[in-house]
């Protein structure tokens, strides 16, 4: 068994569900972003594309979890189609991706990964790339990005792509490509 397979296989036992716990009362009290030295789940990170080299960082990334609902009716009349859920066009992991973006004006998300979660909060580590690095713009892999400027607000990252529902092909995915909007918009015409 391969080093990375034997780390995953460990984070499923009952002493790491204990270590995350703990590790989960920490990250509390710690801001939203914060820049870590290497990734916590390193099997995950190298299938996203991490590479430990400079250039290349790693942000642990938190969003509150909640308001997806819309407010519950006070008063006046509650038509039959107003429903109480709002049904959000983004999952959380893009949204810690995007707000990130935001942090780190001068990087470039490269993807992320799911850490944790608790009743309030929600973790991600984000992979981010300085394209400006000579590290960066040497690698066969990360040079190719450099055309894909703002990548994780124009929906290019893989938890986005998952959100606009490009993971699914042929029959039952005839109106998600090129986006749902656009299917809509020649329908019109």
């Amino acid at each position: 068994m391969s080093f990375l397979k034997q780390l995953k296989k460990t984070r499923k036992t009952e002493a790491s569900k204990k270590l995350q716990k703990a590790r989960l009362i920490v990250w509390r009290k710690e801001p939203s972003f914060i820049k870590v030295e290497y990734p916590m789940k390193l099997d995950r990170a190298k299938s996203l594309g991490y590479k430990a080299k400079q250039g290349v960082i790693i942000v642990r990334a938190r969003v509150p979890r909640g308001g997806k609902m819309r407010p519950r009716f006070v008063s006046g009349r509650r038509s039959k189609h107003r429903r109480r859920r709002l049904v959000l066009n983004i999952n959380y992991q893009t949204l810690a991706e995007q707000r990130t973006a935001k942090k780190y004006p001068n990087m470039e998300v490269l993807n992320s990964y799911y850490v944790g979660k608790d009743g309030k909060h929600y973790w991600f580590e984000v992979i981010l790339i300085d394209l400006n690095h000579p590290s960066v713009l040497n690698d066969k892999q990360y040079s190719q990005l450099v055309l894909q400027t703002r990548r994780v607000f124009r929906g290019l990252t893989s938890s986005a792509k998952k959100s606009r529902g490009l993971r699914n092909k042929g029959k039952g995915a005839e109106k998600v490509r090129p986006s749902k909007t656009s299917n809509i918009h020649r329908r019109r015409k």
